[in-house]
């Protein structure tokens, strides 16, 4: 049996703590705030909630696992899961409207014929259908084991090339193309391309950089559907806490790690912002990479020839409005709407940047409405609670700015909920903070820049999980990066994933 020291208690840190606590270790987390669940954050007021984190889980058979390998009770006797649908609710610039069926392939091809006009579903299908060519070929690698040592050869984007017409038929190799390029060549219609480009956009990916890999997003999506459970994602991180607790995990809240120590050329622990020592023969740090180095006095986990940290001003931040809101829900509302922006390139001009100097906000943004038919959320059923979120430049909003961000959210939110303003009790503004920025999932292509660093670290003994680290970003992600961590201190770092 080992001591180990988990540095945050995220939901890839619960996640690892929880699989290597059955494997008879000895856990002790170390969270410098005052709960568990990292950005899975729930606001609560006069009876209302709403999450503030991740709205929807997809590829829930990555918690289902985390309990089957944690206990005897599995993921749905611990929280009531049920998918969505519609899946998600799209209005356009131009005034158009499409409801997508959840998990159904088929059906949304037909609804995005009667919406779009023929042959939109079929293109848009076609693109999924190589998206899950690209899906097949990374799967493993990017999801399942240990980020590789020749990790150059995911730089190369498994997106197959599309086939063309005339005398050479279809291209050789793998596209080098942007999502962005790809949207335009293959789906023409700049409503579908508004529906790829915002799962990049929810990824914090922008996709006029992102690899066509990246298409991924929406494949997974409509694969594996659009789940919710009941009360709220964060229904989902208290339910991996308590799996944690109840395998004899030790939680230290209010405990901030100052230093990891280093004895005989691997960890020996970690240091506390109150002066104590806690000894481990392995470290698992659930934190920022790019603050690792801090811990480490200064020393960087990963060397020149990894993959290395993504930088901050690269990444996007969310900006959130919780409302109150008066009023019963209507019977068949769409959980998820998607508000689209009228001038993308405004948007990602905001968010990302479009040359050197400032970032201006875009003055109607794609804004994503959540309005869950959930009893727990509402006071009663005269009310609702509706959350509203934006892809916003990571920093640069102060209290002012994001307050007018968020009036002309809520203005354009009432397509989707009417009279959303007038209905308002009262709202709540959320402004990007370093701990809401998005780490999107691991992407192949693009040289490995869309990559995260490794979990394991230089260091002997110290491992990296959670979101920015391998295999990146999201819910989903951050559970495979608890697996993956655990499978490697059990059985050691030789091991090469799940079989």
């Amino acid at each position: 049996m080992a001591r180990i020291a988990v540095i945050g208690a995220g939901m890839g840190a619960m996640a690892a703590a929880a699989r290597l606590a059955v494997a008879g270790h000895r856990v002790a987390v170390f969270e410098h705030g005052a709960t568990h669940g990292g950005a899975v954050r729930r606001l609560e007021r006069d009876g209302f909630t709403f999450d503030t984190g991740p709205g929807l889980l997809h590829l829930p058979a990555v918690y289902r696992d985390l309990f089957l390998k944690t206990g005897k009770e599995s993921l749905e006797s611990c929280v009531e899961l049920s998918q969505v649908d519609p899946a998600g609710r799209h209005l356009f610039a131009d005034g158009t409207a499409v409801s997508l069926p959840n998990a159904s392939r088929a059906g949304v091809l037909a609804a995005l014929d009667e919406a779009l006009g023929a042959g939109a579903g079929e293109r848009w299908s076609a693109l999924v259908g190589r998206a899950r060519e690209a899906w097949d070929a990374t799967r493993r690698p990017l999801l399942e084991e240990p980020l590789w040592p020749d990790w150059r050869v995911l730089g190369r984007d498994p997106y197959p090339a599309v086939r063309r017409r005339g005398l050479f038929g279809r291209g050789k190799g793998p596209t080098t193309a942007t999502l962005a390029e790809v949207a335009r060549r293959e789906l023409a219609d700049p409503r579908l391309v508004a529906l790829l480009e915002s799962h990049a956009l929810a990824y914090g990916f922008d996709p006029r950089g992102a690899p066509a890999s990246a298409a991924v997003l929406p494949y997974m999506e409509q694969t594996f559907g659009s789940w919710y459970p009941r009360g709220g994602l964060r229904a989902l991180a208290d339910a991996v806490y308590a799996r944690c607790l109840a395998r004899k995990v030790e939680f230290g809240f209010g405990a901030e790690v100052t230093g990891i120590v280093e004895k005989d050329g691997r960890v020996a622990g970690v240091e506390l912002a109150d002066g104590r020592f806690a000894e481990a023969e392995f470290v698992v740090a659930g934190i920022d990479p790019g603050r690792l180095a801090g811990l480490c006095g200064g020393r960087e986990p990963w060397g020149a020839d990894e993959v290395r940290p993504v930088p901050r001003e690269r990444a996007a931040g969310r900006l959130t409005v919780c409302l109150a809101v008066r009023g019963a829900r209507p019977e068949g509302a769409a959980h998820r709407t998607v508000v689209h922006a009228a001038d993308r390139a405004a948007e990602l001009a905001g968010v990302f940047g479009d040359g050197p100097g400032p970032r201006t906000p875009c003055d109607r943004p794609t804004v994503t409405v959540l309005r869950p038919d959930d009893p727990t959320t509402r006071p009663d059923d005269a009310h609702e609670a509706v959350t509203l979120t934006a892809a916003v430049a990571p920093h640069g909003l102060d209290e002012t700015a994001a307050a007018a961000v968020a009036e002309r959210m809520t203005e354009i939110a009432e397509a989707a909920v009417p009279g959303l303003r007038e209905r308002a009790l009262w709202q709540e503004v959320l402004p990007p903070t370093d701990d809401t920025l998005v780490a999107g999932p691991a992407l192949a292509g693009r040289e490995g820049r869309f990559l995260r660093p490794g979990n394991r670290t230089r260091i002997p003994g110290l491992y990296a999980v959670g979101g920015w680290s391998h295999p990146g970003g999201g819910l989903a992600h951050a559970g495979m990066s608890g697996a993956i961590v655990a499978g490697l201190i059990v059985n050691g770092d030789d091991w090469h994933g799940s079989t």
